[in-house]
């Protein structure tokens, strides 16, 4: 497997130049994918970007393409529920397709835009690069990672972000030579946004956040999440809590968000990127079902509440950065009493980021540059086999 390729990407590419459509739909991929499409315009590739229509709301979306400096080609409109928004998606990309031809159809992460651009580029013959591949929570009940799991199948070049993330690939299959390992790109964009580590004696409070449909669509769920937040503002430390709209809407119309009037709770609206990531750096701790917020934590050296039984980043709670506690009040409360003892903020302070070094999409534009002039980017039919390798 190629791993961290020396030096920077080249410039100079043999005959043609690289032709990448990167699809972003949410804010995750927005973010995560702005150091690739800059890394492969300065590598020599021409660089599209398509604004899939996941997160139509501004705020989460149209916003952050502005603070990223990006400017999509394209820009999908998604409207209905989830069967229409998932059937316009897939046919918006199988047009786009038929109608363009890349080189290579980058994808990034686990949502509904991940398998479906993945299926609509196979279907006409074009190469896909999944970025952030091989992360798997092992949970039955995560449409996130059946679309990782799919990707696996659709994907050409699989970039992983971490050693266990590359692990998980070979183990279900996937070649050594299509599997690289090269960061996550998360951690390129925290490197270069220009907020710094925070030290612990000068952070404040708990920041929490949650959007996932299994924290906030059900109301028993939803309810506990609410007295996971009252208890947290109650007895540990005051609480800034930025609403996702899934979420508002959801504390709505169950009529919850009227338990979240508390002294020490202080609701925000969607923050722009860098003012997030100014939270992010310096809160005490982080509550959190985001799997992008376990790592700007693990970036920034701040402790963990993970409000899930599972996560598809382990690399955090392996090293004790990140604790899962569910939904569950009591093992919440448990977790941030830990994180929260002076000598673990500074441990955590002090130990690298789990999830990469800043440099990844440097690597990313290196691997796809240098597979396509060396012709190993194409889709081929496979050959005749040998005797030895016929079934048996």
């Amino acid at each position: 497997m190629e791993r961290h390729p020396a030096g920077p990407p080249g410039r100079n590419l043999p005959g043609r130049a690289l032709r990448a459509v990167l699809f972003a739909g949410t804010r995750p991929e927005i973010v995560k994918l702005a150091p690739v499409a800059r890394a492969l315009s300065a590598a020599g590739a021409h660089t599209e970007l398509v604004a899939t229509g996941q997160h139509h709301d501004h705020r989460m979306a149209g916003a952050f393409f502005a603070d990223l400096g990006l400017a999509p080609a394209q820009r999908w409109t998604l409207d209905g529920d989830e069967a229409a928004r998932v059937g316009t998606l897939l046919t918006r990309a199988l047009r786009y397709f038929a109608d363009h031809r890349p080189d290579v159809a980058v994808v990034q992460g686990d949502t509904w835009t991940v398998p479906l651009v993945a299926l609509a580029a196979r279907r006409h013959g074009i190469p896909v690069a999944h970025v952030e591949a091989g992360l798997r929570s092992r949970n039955p009940l995560s449409p996130e990672e059946c679309h990782r799991t799919a990707a696996a199948d659709l994907a050409t070049v699989h970039l992983a972000p971490t050693e266990g993330a590359r692990a998980n690939l070979l183990r279900e299959g996937i070649p050594d030579h299509a599997v690289h390992l090269v960061g996550n790109t998360v951690c390129d964009v925290l490197r270069t946004s220009g907020v710094a580590p925070v030290p612990p004696a000068r952070r404040t409070g708990i920041l929490v956040t949650a959007h996932r449909s299994g924290t906030v669509d059900a109301p028993d769920r939803l309810a506990a999440l609410v007295g996971i937040v009252r208890a947290l503002a109650d007895t540990r430390a005051p609480v800034t809590f930025p609403l996702h709209p899934r979420t508002a809407d959801r504390l709505a119309a169950t009529g919850l968000a009227t338990r979240l009037d508390h002294p020490r709770i202080t609701l925000l609206a969607p923050q722009p990127h860098r003012r997030m990531l100014e939270l992010v750096a310096g809160s005490a701790l982080v509550a959190t079902d985001s799997g992008g917020l376990q790592e700007e934590a693990g970036w920034f050296g701040v402790p963990a509440v993970v409000l899930r039984e599972t996560t598809p980043r382990p690399e955090g709670v392996s090293l004790g950065q990140a604790v899962l506690a569910g939904l569950d009040r009591d093992r919440a409360l448990a977790a941030a009493t830990a994180l929260l003892a002076p000598a673990v903020q500074l441990r955590i302070a002090e130990m690298p980021c789990p999830y990469g070094d800043g440099h990844a999409a440097e690597r990313i534009a290196a691997l796809l540059t240098d597979h396509h002039s060396t012709g190993r980017l194409p889709l081929r039919e496979p050959g005749p086999r040998t005797p030895e390798e016929a079934p048996r």
